[in-house]
């Protein structure tokens, strides 16, 4: 049995190639409003989500983020119809009634004409902001969320701990309400409405409370909080190099995004991070703490996140040579199409469904 598990262990991709990823999938999306592009992107993360990943309580966290992600969508074209839109349009499709507003509301209206160009234009914003959903929704139910907090540097172990446990708390209502949920319709009770709202509700509620509490405990058991000496001129070092780098960080990303700051952008930007490493680095004396069967980073886990990376590069270049192709117009109101190259970029994201393991498999 022991020699299964280190197998099984071996055989799993590292927790941060997923979530590197799946970022740099959102950060492709970021870059175009192309609904076609949009729904490609999609339909890659779905795919490796459905092909790699594991049957655990986070795993099945993606269905309750793509739901969010179709919410934003409805909310976002319902503002666009209630509140209206600065898009001119020709093509009315309905008229609301208007409610006159003070003269300090000036710029805001409630009803009045609703167009198909103020509609299209709601409906691909909000479909760009669903897409970065979904994709941080597939690092959810790809990432083991304890794992990727064992690989972090120690300097970040607590607020990875914070994060963890907010990353893990959805997944784990949603495992609980599903649970609860099943069990009332065994015993012919209902689940539906407000009455089984509540009565499903306060159990999660109370789990939720009793998980707090057993974590808290079992953080307390073994040390954590613990912090070792280290002398003052390390520390003041290490508050220096991570404070100077996180600046040289925020100055080089403001050079890059500017096109006076392109000259210096990017040595400040490397320089900030070269700080930032190093007081991490240093920073790590202060939180001694051993791994047991560290996650190691291996040619299948840089290949997963050079696929994501590739994407995210390749479409930024799109949107800088054809950004007619990455961001169609509304005014005149036109069918948007799929560009060849940056569709075929966007494929290159299947490549971990290919080159990741599949943790279903039996060892």
């Amino acid at each position: 049995m022991g020699s299964g598990t280190r197998h099984r262990h071996r055989a799993q991709l590292h927790p941060g190639a997923w979530w590197l990823w799946s970022l740099s999938l959102g950060t492709a999306a970021t870059r175009t409003t192309n609904p076609l592009l949009l729904a490609l992107l999609v339909v890659v993360s779905a795919y490796v989500v459905a092909t790699r990943r594991p049957d655990t309580p986070w795993s099945r966290s993606y269905g309750a983020f793509v739901k969010l992600a179709l919410a934003v969508i409805l909310i976002r074209l319902l503002f666009a119809t209630v509140l209206g839109s600065p898009i001119p349009g020709t093509h009315t499709l309905l008229t609301l009634p208007e409610l006159p507003l003070p003269a300090w509301a000036q710029g805001i209206r409630l009803g009045g004409e609703v167009t198909a160009e103020a509609l299209t234009f709601a409906l691909y914003d909000g479909l760009r902001l669903a897409t970065l959903l979904i994709c941080v929704g597939a690092a959810n139910a790809l990432a083991n969320p304890s794992r990727l907090l064992k690989s972090l540097p120690g300097a970040l172990y607590e607020v990875g701990v914070a994060v963890v446990v907010a990353l893990t708390l959805a997944p784990n209502l949603i495992a609980d309400v599903r649970r609860l949920r099943a069990a009332r319709r065994l015993r012919g009770r209902p689940d539906q409405g407000i009455r089984g709202l509540v009565q499903v509700g306060l159990p999660v509620l109370e789990g939720a409370l009793e998980r707090s509490v057993a974590l808290a405990a079992a953080m307390d058991a073994r040390g954590y909080g613990r912090t070792a000496q280290v002398p003052p001129a390390v520390r003041r070092t290490t508050a220096a190099l991570t404070l100077g780098g996180l600046l040289g960080v925020c100055a080089g990303t403001y050079g890059l995004l500017t096109a006076d700051g392109a000259g210096y952008g990017f040595p400040v930007l490397l320089a900030g991070v070269a700080a930032a490493l190093a007081g991490l680095k240093l920073g790590g004396r202060r939180s001694p703490r051993t791994r047991y069967r560290p996650d190691r980073w291996d040619v299948r886990a840089g290949l997963v996140v050079a696929s994501g990376v590739a994407v995210a590069a390749l479409l930024a270049l799109a949107a800088s040579l054809d950004p007619a192709a990455l961001h169609p117009g509304v005014v005149p109101l036109v069918a948007p199409t799929l560009p060849l190259w940056p569709a075929a970029a966007v494929l290159l994201g299947l490549l971990p469904a290919v080159v990741a393991p599949d943790p279903r498999e039996p060892s």
